[in-house]
């Protein structure tokens, strides 16, 4: 029996052991995925293999990275088909081609800025690029700033600091870029998304949601922006019913679709534990990075992880109902 998340215009039907691995090569927890121009997806992990690529049926590709990185987060695929990639283990980002070669590298490896200076970087999140190709680094583990870079890696400007205020952050933990320049930032623990000008000038925010993790703006005018949000984790909240995880769809800020997890959170096919990657394919499906084993023992104190974890999962999209 198919398994549809979403109602209306997005419906995604879960597609069950999707990626297909040769032996010997384990997937971890998929920190971030995205897709290339060719409907090929990368899966950044904490396994062994870091970076390991499936085209959009499953079939295993390639895999790479085991000496760039440390503890991977964030990810997305540039106009040129550069892939940035972002570690909170190293404090850095490297900017690679498909097959894994390093163009340039931000940031100094193992050497963390200061917690909480506002310097980059510690324990930075995500990146986005401007439509002039300016890349934005959200610095939100070990800090609570946007770093703007110019595309050969020369640092511009940063803005923020840790608060709940205009322009402050509680984690900034995902970055995204319009077409026609705005800056989106997913302020996790302050259950927002604010939104900037290239400049860092504050511009709105848009409220509503719960612990925005993954985000993906819809490229062209007018985006949609997918949020995948995490559930709660504290003691007295995290029963509470429709706080998540799920994956809401956005457009100007006002909610037009959700994926809620069936049955509430949990890591069998059509459930969700924190949905912390979303990218999609040029045919409208669906792929949900998590980390299961990082968000567990929050939401099932005391309970043995399960056997078999879904750290990667597609969803078809489907015609509206």
């Amino acid at each position: 029996m198919a398994i549809v998340l979403g109602t209306g215009e997005y419906r995604f039907e879960a597609v069950e052991d999707w990626a297909r691995l040769p032996e010997g090569i384990v997937l971890g927890e998929v920190a971030a995925v995205a897709v290339d121009d060719r409907d090929r997806v990368y899966a950044f992990n904490r396994g062994k293999h870091p970076m390991v690529v499936f085209d959009r049926d499953g079939n295993f590709l390639s895999s790479w990275g085991q000496e760039l990185f440390a503890r991977p987060h964030g990810l997305h695929i540039g106009p040129d088909q550069s892939i940035y990639c972002t570690d909170d283990g190293n404090h850095t980002v490297c900017k690679c081609s498909l097959d894994g070669k390093l163009v340039l590298r931000i940031g100094h490896r193992d050497q963390p800025a200061p917690q909480m200076s506002g310097k980059p970087f510690n324990r930075c999140t995500h990146t986005a690029l401007s439509p002039s190709g300016e890349i934005y680094v959200s610095d939100g583990y070990g800090n609570a700033m946007v770093h703007k870079y110019a595309p050969d890696g020369r640092h511009l400007m940063s803005w923020g600091g840790p608060g709940c205020d205009k322009g402050q952050f509680n984690l900034p933990h995902n970055i995204a870029c319009d077409a026609d320049g705005y800056v989106y930032v997913a302020d996790r623990e302050n259950h927002r998304i604010q939104i900037f000008d290239g400049n860092g000038k504050y511009e709105g925010q848009w409220n509503n949601m719960h612990r925005p993790s993954a985000m993906l703006l819809t490229p062209g005018p007018c985006p949609l922006c997918f949020v995948g949000e995490i559930g709660p984790y504290m003691a007295v909240n995290r029963d509470t019913p429709n706080l998540g995880p799920r994956i809401s769809i956005f457009s100007k800020g006002e909610l037009v679709g959700r994926l809620d997890a069936i049955g509430g959170p949990g890591a069998g096919i059509g459930q969700f534990t924190s949905p912390h990657g979303i990218a999609l394919d040029s045919r409208g499906d669906l792929y949900v990075g998590e980390v299961t084993v990082a968000s567990w023992p929050s939401l099932f104190p005391g309970q043995p992880l399960p056997q078999k974890l879904n750290s990667l999962r597609k969803f078809r999209r489907l015609p509206a109902a």
